[in-house]
């Protein structure tokens, strides 16, 4: 399967990520188009944030295949890399609760120009390239719905005093700054209440049919099923190739693989 110039078709056959106590997650099989809202559902520790890292490129499986966006993993994980973006992630991309929203957008666009733009666009006026910035950052802030005008103190709000969809709505804008064609979420519906989580689905939705495809990690999966393809991790059945004391799916297994990923 293919992907869109904007959108990242994902596909996943068998797919495993092990630690050096046991696997995070094993025997996930997806099959996602452009533009496709996934909905990871999972107990705590059951490999959700790992298999969220491993389809991004930024762990390495251990076992199955999968593509994203024509691009096998892990033979291409940098590539891979470069197509996807973490709006959020605890322990790995996080919103500093000390700087402003302003800062945050400020210091993502800087980078998105300095390494995420062509030769030709960093060879144009500077006047271009502050107009072209200020454009990047408007339409994410349209597509993730945040109206910073409205925030208490504007552009110069700390992230710590942003409500929690706010904040989140904050992460989505940084990460489509670079315009990717997979956005993955962590943790999307924590510490959200009834009316908060149906707005953050709705805007992952949005982005999804946009053209972005989106991959959600949650606790319960969109209301509305329809146009979402649910991916379920738990605890898997024991392989008869595992050996004693190696073939458990747990936290320590999970925090044992994410401790490999920030290595990495």
């Amino acid at each position: 399967m293919d992907s869109t110039p904007h959108g990242a078709a994902v596909t996943a056959a068998g797919f495993g990520v092990k630690g050096p106590r046991g696997w995070a997650f094993r025997d996930v099989d997806i099959t996602a188009g452009p533009g496709t809202l996934i909905a990871v559902q999972g107990p705590s520790g059951s490999g959700r944030t790992c298999l969220l890292l491993a389809l991004t490129g930024r762990m390495k499986p251990a076992a199955g295949t999968a593509e994203v966006g024509g691009l096998p993993l892990p033979r291409h994980m940098a590539a891979v890399r470069s197509r996807t973006a973490l709006a959020h992630v605890p322990g790995v991309a996080e919103l500093d609760p000390a700087l402003t929203v302003g800062e945050h957008l400020r210091e993502r666009a800087l980078l998105q120009g300095r390494f995420g733009a062509s030769l030709g666009a960093l060879l144009r006026p500077r006047r271009e390239r502050r107009a072209q910035a200020r454009a990047l950052v408007d339409d994410a802030l349209t597509a993730a719905g945040l109206d910073v005008a409205t925030l208490p103190k504007g552009d110069r709000t700390a992230v710590r005093d942003l409500e929690r969809l706010e904040a989140l709505r904050l992460s989505v804008a940084l990460a489509l700054i670079g315009g990717p064609g997979l956005l993955a979420v962590d943790d999307t519906d924590l510490k959200l209440s009834d009316r908060e989580r149906t707005a953050a689905w709705a805007l992952l939705r949005a982005l999804a049919a946009a053209g972005t495809t989106v991959l959600a990690v949650c606790s319960e999966p969109p209301a509305d099923p329809s146009g979402v393809v649910l991916v379920r991790t738990g605890r898997p059945a024991p392989h008869a190739a595992d050996a004693p004391g190696d073939g458990g799916h747990d936290e320590e297994g999970t925090a044992d693989a994410l401790a490999e990923a920030g290595r990495a």
